[in-house]
């Protein structure tokens, strides 16, 4: 009964929350706050992990690919479509469900128990509108760009194996990330990120809102709002990679 209750609330919160705002001049000055709270503080951690990525996937698929009948460009075409198809898009976005979904649901959540979003509905405002729109709209303005962004530097990391060190030639390497290219898996894991965005930013903002209590019902919150996004994001992965690439 708590799913189906819980669901009912989403959707309902959800409705809400894509109103046209009352102001727009204060949508439009949050806007730009979200973007680089939630996009441009991530691009740290997007870094670090698709540069290490990038070049483990190398390493390994080097590793485990040593044999005469495969072609040289093997370990670099591998180690694109990996990139392209699910790291970039799913992992990364499992990966921000923790940073910037418990960022969310935190800041939400500490508002409600502080009584600031009462105070906001007691001014007339609707406070669904005015403090989740800008932020789901924020993150799936800036998820394509950081999963582009993830994309190439995940390639670069793997092009480092060739420079320093004697596992793949550089020149093996580039003919594979270069070899049979399908422009088709790029607008297929933005897509992704798309929908991933969205999950990750409402469910973290559905928590947050909903967190009555005190400190610990805000930590319970930050922890279910990145489980439950990231089960959706699991499912909504396997469901578009059917629709999109069957």
């Amino acid at each position: 009964m708590s799913l189906v209750s819980d669901t009912g609330k989403y959707i309902l919160l959800m409705k809400r929350v894509f109103v046209m705002p009352d102001r727009w001049r204060m949508f439009f000055r949050q806007f730009p706050k979200e973007l680089e709270k939630l996009g441009l503080q991530s691009l740290p951690i997007v870094v670090i992990i698709s540069v290490f990525i990038g070049a483990i996937m190398t390493i390994q698929t080097k590793l485990n690919t040593e044999n005469p009948l495969l072609p040289s460009y093997s370990t670099g075409l591998v180690t694109r479509d990996t990139l392209l198809l699910e790291f970039s898009s799913t992992i990364m976005c499992l990966i921000l469900a923790g940073k910037v979904g418990s960022n969310i649901s935190s800041e939400i959540g500490t508002m409600r128990i502080t009584e600031q979003i009462d105070a906001l509905e007691i001014m007339g405002v609707n406070s669904a509108n005015y403090l989740i729109l800008p932020k789901i709209s924020a993150f799936v303005v800036m998820m394509p760009f950081l999963v582009i962004f993830s994309m190439a530097v995940g390639l670069i990391g793997g092009y480092l194996v060739g420079v320093f060190t004697d596992i793949i030639t550089t020149a093996d390497y580039l003919l594979g990330i270069q070899y049979a290219f399908i422009p088709y898996y790029v607008f297929y894991s933005i897509v992704k990120s798309l929908a991933f965005a969205f999950i990750i930013s409402s469910v973290a903002a559905f928590y947050g809102y909903y967190a009555y209590g005190g400190a610990l019902d805000v930590g319970r919150a930050s922890t279910n709002a990145v489980v439950n996004g990231s089960i959706l994001i699991l499912f909504f992965n396997l469901l578009i990679t059917n629709l999109m690439l069957n």
